[in-house]
């Protein structure tokens, strides 16, 4: 045997196992790297380990809305983009008509919804809804000349009543103005303009919304404020048994109330409309006494 070609052939073999074993295990360090792990997610090195898709209808500034930009923008948005920040979910807004947004929750095209929606018996069959973030009531813009003054006018024949498909206002007037006639319309502007031209009577929405469009058309209409029923609370859906995103968003909105998050939301977006709700003495969306 010839000992002096067999040394350097175990040499290179020896050098050869250890840097395979070397390789596995930085591959197991790579693996088992806490960058993965909850406590530090990251997404392509944005800090974020998930995806959190919200639908929303951007159409009920300032609420939800675009900016100029045509981006998502608004108190519904940047509540979302806050919450995700807290949970480590990289936020996706999608557009989407105010019909649509129960389906896309409940065929998983999106995780969750907020656009503004009132929590109804109706609804809870569809999905699982947060505790309430904010509570609104109802208000009528009327027609300047339609002679309008309290719901029960609305109730009248030969009376036509502009609401939002699927809205609450839809669902009041369906139950409670059997009397008049009610003109259903895709969205909030077509009521407006309805009323506007003398087309219809009056338009149900919120009070934010008609107080709003009264200040934008005060030849033509006049809002009614004389509340005709209990304020309505709005809340945030999910699909039916996620009760982890359900968990923690209810834990997001009670921080929220406690920390001051929806007075900063208020002041950064809701300012003019705060004061102008103290001035008439209405309950403001965020006041939780």
């Amino acid at each position: 045997m010839n000992t002096s070609s067999a040394r350097p052939r175990r040499l290179a073999a020896t050098l050869a196992a250890f840097a395979l074993a070397t390789v596995a295990l930085l591959a197991l360090a790579a693996c088992s790297s806490p960058s993965e792990g909850s406590d530090n997610p990251t997404n392509s090195g944005n800090g974020k380990d998930k995806t959190l898709t919200v639908a929303m209808e951007l159409a009920y500034p300032p609420f939800e809305t675009k900016d100029d930009a045509g981006e998502p923008s608004g108190v519904s948005v940047d509540f979302m983009r806050d919450f995700g920040d807290a949970y480590g979910y990289d936020v996706v807004i999608e557009n989407t008509a105010f019909d649509g947004l129960i389906p896309m929750v409940q065929t998983g095209k999106a995780d969750c919804l907020m656009s503004s929606i009132t929590i109804t018996d109706a609804r809870k069959e569809s999905v699982d809804f947060s505790d309430p973030y904010a509570s609104a009531q109802l208000a009528i813009l009327a027609n300047a000349q339609s002679g309008i003054g309290s719901i029960d006018d609305l109730n009248q024949s030969g009376k036509k009543v502009a609401v939002k498909t699927g809205s609450t206002g839809d669902v009041y007037a369906t139950k409670n103005l059997g009397e008049a006639e009610i003109v259903r319309l895709a969205d909030e502007s077509a009521c407006v303009t309805e009323v506007v031209q003398g087309k219809a009577d009056g338009f149900l929405y919120d009070q934010l919304t008609i107080y709003r469009n009264n200040q934008k058309n005060p030849d033509t209409t006049k809002a009614v404020f004389i509340p005709f029923q209990d304020p309505e609370s709005w809340g945030i859906a999910v699909a039916k048994g996620n009760d982890e995103l359900l968990g923690q968003l209810n834990e997001f909105i009670a921080k929220s109330k406690a920390d001051g998050e929806f007075d900063r939301l208020t002041e950064k977006h809701l300012s003019s409309e705060k004061a102008a709700f103290d001035e008439l003495g209405f309950k403001w969306f965020f006041d939780f006494e």
